[in-house]
């Protein structure tokens, strides 16, 4: 279940990350993140597969992205809200807490409260401010407080590198969907989609470390075929879970894609370009000619 939220890392990421000093890595040579080139009803522009939260100095910034980001008359990406962290993280207030809540502790099994605390513990939060919120949302907070160790963060991840040069350019800056919707996505959720995501979040944080390495390795040399993989690997995610925040986002990017005109650079998290019902497949189930370009 954690491979959900690691594809959520980001939005997840509600507290402060603090980078570290190891040396990142890089992209292999004439290799680099996934790009692709989305063709067809009025538009001709760019597909990127993003990281949202990455250690400080990883250069990520190919020659084929280069021209994408140079060429491209606009940005879009997931939500245009990410540029407002307070709006992003008041609605999440908003939407994730909830009057009289049981304990954290009791909302777990009682084997699983060890892991619990740990958790807690190593990430500065508590579990007194962690009850006010619901199972979805603490769910969220828990595996931003087991990021702590990951030393990455928000800031040095793709999408703000990519705001300021549209920024920088005069070029406008726009969103497949909401901030509400993405959250809307989990607090939807059925009540024991909710439990089960709270729980195997606290017991699959010690894994925490390894899966973003794979990811990180992966994303910088492009390995769609990783991606993919990470979910066959262990325990299966829950398919409703995955329903709702994988997929039926995905559909709906469609239709938001279908209103676009022109050269955009489409920028979304690579965990949605790879799997069941990826962006891609669906892209070209619409009508799209989708080509890979790095």
């Amino acid at each position: 279940m954690i491979r959900i939220l690691a594809r959520w890392l980001g939005l997840a990421a509600l507290c402060l990350i603090v980078a570290c000093g190891e040396k990142p890595p890089a992209p292999p040579p004439g290799g680099g993140p996934a790009l692709w080139r989305v063709e067809g009803k009025g538009m001709d522009g760019w597909l990127f597969g993003t990281i949202h939260v990455l250690p400080d100095g990883v250069a990520w910034r190919t020659g084929p992205i280069g021209d994408a980001i140079g060429r491209a008359d606009r940005l879009v990406l997931e939500s245009a809200e990410i540029q407002d962290q307070a709006g992003t993280l008041a609605q999440f207030e908003r939407m994730g807490r909830s009057a009289g809540l049981a304990s954290l502790e009791t909302r777990v099994p009682a084997g699983d409260k060890a892991a619990l605390e740990e958790i807690v513990e190593n990430g500065g939060a508590n579990t007194q401010t962690l009850s006010a919120y619901e199972d979805w949302a603490a769910a969220m907070l828990l595996s931003a407080a087991a990021q702590q160790a990951l030393h990455v963060s928000q800031d040095h991840g793709v999408e703000p590198a990519l705001i300021a040069a549209f920024e920088k350019a005069g070029k406008p800056i726009s969103g497949l969907e909401t901030v509400e919707r993405q959250f809307r996505a989990f607090d939807t959720l059925p009540a024991d989609a909710q439990r089960r995501l709270l729980v195997d979040t606290v017991r699959e944080a010690k894994e925490m470390r390894w899966l973003y390495d794979r990811i990180l390795a992966a994303w910088i040399r492009g390995d769609v075929a990783t991606l993919a993989q990470e979910d066959r690997l262990g325990e299966a995610p829950d398919p409703v879970v995955e329903q709702a925040v994988l997929v039926e986002r995905n559909r709906d990017w469609v239709k938001s894609v279908g209103a676009l005109k022109g050269r955009p650079l489409i920028a979304v998290g690579a965990g949605h370009l790879a799997g069941k019902d990826n962006l891609i497949d669906l892209l070209r189930a619409g009508g799209y000619r989708v080509t890979r370009v790095q």
